[in-house]
This record gives C-alpha cells, sequence and structure tokens, in this order.
C-alpha cells in the first residue's frame, strides 16, 4: 500500500494540471455490447481514474457493475462481463471534480421510473445542479447519490409529459452548465450535447450499430468508423438501427472546450477533421514565432508538453531532447520505501536524463501553468542536474479564471497567474525566463484566424473571464468541491 504521505504527494501533482470530468461510451445493437464498453471506456481511461461503471440492457432486464479504479483492472475479466449481458450498454470513466469518490457516485446511474427503465453517463458539471436540487428535495425528491447528474434523472421523473422524448428535452431545458450525456431506454439509446458544445461527444458506427463516445480514440479501439460530431444542443436517438436527430434549443454559436484541443483530448482522437496531436504541434510552432531565444535544446514536460515541444524545434530549429522521463507506473505498482520519502516530491513522476541536460541553456515547454508548484520542482531538477539555464514556454495563454463546466481546477485565487505577474511568476517557478503563448497566437494555431466578436470562438474563459454561461452568483470564486449540498457535495 502506499503511504498517506506518498497519496498527498501525487495528489499535489495532479492537482497542478487541469483534469477533465469523465468519459462516456454507449452502443446500440451489438452481442458484444458490454465488452466493447469496456473497450472503449479503455480508450478514455485518460479522462477519468477514480471509477468506471457498466450497465447493460438484454431486451428485459438491465445490469449493472461499477468498481472504483482502473477499467483494465475489471472489465478485462469475462466473469464481470458475464453479468453484463444484452445488445444496448452504456459506460463511464469517472474523474470527480465535485463531492467524495465513493462506490455509489459511480456511473451510469440507473433507474426504474414510471415509462420504464433509465440508465445514464453524464460528462460535465451542472451550475444550477444545488439550486435544482434544493427545490427537487423541498417538493419530496429523495436522492441516493451527491451527483448532479442525479439531478437529471429527477426532472426527468419529475416531467409531465407523456413521451420520454419530451420528458427528456423537459429536463434539459431546467439544467444549465456544460454536459454530454448518454442514456439508454428499453428501446432508445440517445445522445445530448449542451447548446453550446463545451462538453464533447461523437458518433461512431460498427456495422448496424451506432456508438456515442467522448473522443475518436474509443471508436478506433473498436474498429469503428467515426461518423460525425454530435453538434451543440443536438438530441441523437438510435431507436430500431436507424439515427435521428432533434434540436429543441434555440439556437447558438458553438463554443467547445479549448482545453479539448490543448491537453484533454488524447492525442490521436479527432477533433473539427484534426488529431489533437496536430493542434498541439502547430501551438509550439505559434509559441515559437512569437519570439526568438538563445538555447541549446528544446525539452517537453513528459507526456503533455511533447507535440508543443516539437513544433516549437521544428520552427526554431533548434534540437529537441527527452531532458526528463515520465514514470508512468507511479501510484498503482510504487511499493513504499523504507526511506524517508517527504523530499521525493515531482521525482515519483519525472526523472531527468541527467548527461542531456547537463552544462546546457534548455527551453521547457509545456502545455500550461496552473498553480506553478510541478513547474518550479521541474525547474528546480534541471537546475540540480547541471543544467545551464532553463527558460520556460508555455503553449497557452495564462490561467487567471476558474471553470464552472466539468473541470477540476483550483480556485481562482490558487490560480498562480491570478495573482503574480509573468516577472513574478518567473521568479517563483525560478526560471531564467517565462512565456506565454498569446490568445491571438492560440486562435491563429487553432483555426488559423484571430479571435473576435464572431464564429469560431471556444470557452477560452479560463483566459478571458468571458464565460458562455455566467455562473450562478453561489459558484463565483468559489471551487464547487467547498459548497456543501444539503447532506453532501455536488458531483459528477
Amino acid at each position: 500500500m502506499i503511504s498517506l504521505i506518498l497519496k498527498k504527494k501525487l495528489k499535489k501533482f495532479k492537482l497542478d494540471k487541469l483534469r477533465e470530468e469523465c468519459g462516456i461510451f454507449g452502443i446500440s445493437n451489438h452481442e458484444d455490447a458490454s465488452a466493447l464498453v469496456a473497450l472503449g471506456l479503455h480508450a478514455l481511461q485518460h479522462r477519468g481514474q477514480e471509477g468506471c461503471g457498466i450497465v447493460s440492457f438484454d431486451g428485459k432486464n438491465y445490469h449493472s457493475e461499477k468498481r472504483q479504479g482502473l477499467v483494465g483492472d475489471h472489465f478485462t475479466d469475462p466473469e464481470v462481463l458475464k453479468k453484463l449481458p444484452g445488445e444496448f450498454a452504456i459506460g463511464h470513466n469517472r474523474y470527480s471534480t465535485t463531492g467524495e469518490t465513493s462506490l455509489r457516485n459511480i456511473q451510469p446511474f440507473f433507474a426504474d421510473l414510471h415509462m420504464g427503465g433509465l440508465s445514464i453517463a453524464h460528462n460535465g458539471n451542472l451550475t444550477n445542479a444545488i439550486i435544482l436540487r434544493e427545490t427537487l428535495v423541498k417538493e419530496g425528491a429523495i436522492f441516493r447519490t451527491t451527483s448532479d447528474t442525479e439531478t437529471i434523472v429527477q426532472l426527468i421523473a419529475k416531467s409531465k409529459r407523456d413521451k420520454f422524448l419530451d420528458k427528456l428535452i423537459d429536463a434539459l431545458f431546467q439544467i444549465q452548465g456544460g454536459y454530454s450525456l448518454v442514456l439508454m431506454t428499453n428501446k432508445k439509446l440517445i445522445g445530448v450535447r449542451d447548446p453550446f458544445g463545451i462538453r464533447p461527444l461523437v458518433i461512431g458506427k460498427l456495422k448496424n450499430s451506432f456508438i456515442f463516445a467522448s473522443e475518436t480514440c474509443a471508436l478506433d479501439i473498436v474498429g469503428a468508423t467515426f461518423v460525425r460530431e454530435v453538434e451543440n444542443g443536438e438530441i441523437v436517438i438510435v431507436e430500431n438501427n436507424e439515427l435521428n436527430s432533434i434540436k429543441p434549443f434555440p439556437k447558438q454559436k458553438p463554443r467547445p472546450c479549448v482545453f479539448e484541443y490543448i491537453y484533454f483530448a488524447r492525442p490521436d482522437s479527432l477533433i473539427n477533421g484534426k488529431c489533437a496531436y496536430e493542434y498541439r504541434k502547430y501551438l509550439g510552432i505559434e509559441l515559437a514565432k512569437e519570439e526568438k531565444i538563445e538555447a541549446d535544446l528544446i525539452v517537453p514536460v513528459p507526456d503533455s508538453g511533447v507535440p508543443a515541444a516539437l513544433g516549437y524545434a521544428e520552427q526554431s530549429k533548434k534540437k529537441f531532447e527527452l531532458g526528463l522521463i515520465r514514470n508512468h507506473y507511479v501510484g498503482r505498482t510504487f511499493i513504499e520505501p523504507t526511506q524517508n520519502i517527504r523530499s521525493l516530491g515531482v521525482k515519483l513522476k519525472l526523472s531527468s536524463t541527467k548527461t542531456i541536460v547537463k552544462n546546457k541553456s534548455i527551453v521547457l515547454i509545456d502545455d500550461s501553468l496552473v498553480r506553478g508548484t510541478t513547474c518550479h520542482k521541474i525547474v528546480k531538477m534541471l537546475y540540480e542536474s547541471g543544467a545551464k539555464e532553463v527558460h520556460v514556454r508555455i503553449a497557452c495563454p495564462q490561467i487567471k479564471y476558474p471553470d464552472f463546466y466539468g473541470v477540476d481546477m483550483p480556485t481562482k485565487e490558487e490560480l498562480l497567474a491570478n495573482r503574480k505577474n509573468i516577472e513574478e511568476m518567473c521568479n517563483y517557478i525560478r526560471a531564467k525566463s517565462l512565456k506565454f503563448l498569446s490568445l491571438e497566437g492560440l486562435y491563429s494555431a487553432l483555426i488559423n484566424e484571430k479571435r473576435n466578436s464572431n464564429y469560431p470562438q471556444f470557452s477560452d474563459h479560463y483566459f478571458t473571464g468571458e464565460y458562455p454561461i455566467k455562473p450562478h452568483d453561489n459558484l463565483r470564486g468559489v471551487k464547487i468541491k467547498q459548497l456543501s449540498l444539503l447532506s453532501g457535495k455536488s458531483s459528477n
């Protein structure tokens, strides 16, 4: 078992990166539905590592299996998959941004409603979940979890409409925030994306089966063909092996989360026609264009900084080297050492290639700078390994504002760029120099256009403070984790 001290250190390391909330996957009309969902969730493991679950439907009954931990530790077991019969199934990987880590909050959720069974998997966060939940409880609703996802189930159950789709639309018009949903009834598989398209969702096809997934990498692993992205504000219904679509919301300009491009999506996933890897390489190219610097080596922070560093090296015509090596197994197979571990810090995750960096002037590339604590430790490590100079370059603008749509991040006060100017940040991380990609450079890299008030525009509130959906007053400046919600806390 990992010691409490080590667990705390690993948690601090993770908190210095933004974390996406969840991954979702659903499939219709396939004899190996649950096994394919397990494979899809495995491909989406980067989106959530705290828990995983699958719900299947065999034509008569629903079957549910939920586990804490990784997909590969549980759903590769044939005996577990035998408990999930049926040709329809949906699954969920959980990374909790809010509330407790417990089995009851692992999705998909199942509810036996008046109109029949319903299972739901949710990626994102509802900004008005607290208000809705308080109202529902006052009206007699009983919540079994501390999840904002259950609010959606309760709203569907409470709706006075007759048909299920009308009940769903009724519920969707009451919720606010960034979300994508996969729902399964005894007749339908449904995919939903919020009116601004903040959280991602794609459609795939495998012979006669339709698939909904958070990213295209989950389609690739099961051999499915990418059909298209679910559009913002769209409800896509699979029934009787046919796919239909409705758009009940007032038309909005899409505002997809910019961090899907920068960090969240797996590098091989397609976003708007290109692999995420390509976008990240373009970010590095733009970063190099904005300032020339004399240095010996371009070194990425693995793994997230590698594509941007390759682009930076290509544009600046400087040598690219892996000056840092990541330990991919820490936290799962690490055996507690007998020596004092209080000073290990970031070395649990990263180590330097000392003979590469010694006596070299280095440009250190990363995708983002959040709290700055990890960057500080990496810069220190490189200097201790003999680096002559360390210049830090960040392939996105300064993160000054929190998120309320499903991204786990510190409070506004904890964000380094919110508290310090460039010089102060540079002094804090002990680098020779520090520069961020400009907002204009970000848009040039991602859409080859300058940012303006016209389409296209991302959900770039992290940098600008311009929220597509204004947070409720009870969320402003407060991390949702810290908000009491009746007997529990808001969670996805």
